[in-house]
């Protein structure tokens, strides 16, 4: 009786897993890219020149590249 009980119980567990679809994990995936243009790289390069985050050896190697790309 004991065994049928959780033979019983380890099935109902199983279908029960196996109802709900991997946790509740959506099959809605979004993949979202960022791109900033040439213009928003050199602002964004030119403001961290003016708060002291960069050389401005720094700044003229990152703003050639962007310019290069």
């Amino acid at each position: 009786m004991l065994r049928k009980f959780a033979v019983l119980t380890l099935m109902g567990t199983a279908l029960a897993l196996a109802g709900c679809g991997g946790g509740g994990a959506s099959s809605d995936t979004q993949v979202q890219n960022t791109t900033v243009s040439k213009g928003q790289a050199l602002i964004d390069l030119k403001k961290a020149l003016d708060a002291g985050a960069i050389s401005q050896s720094e700044y003229d190697k990152q703003r050639q590249k962007i310019l290069n790309e």
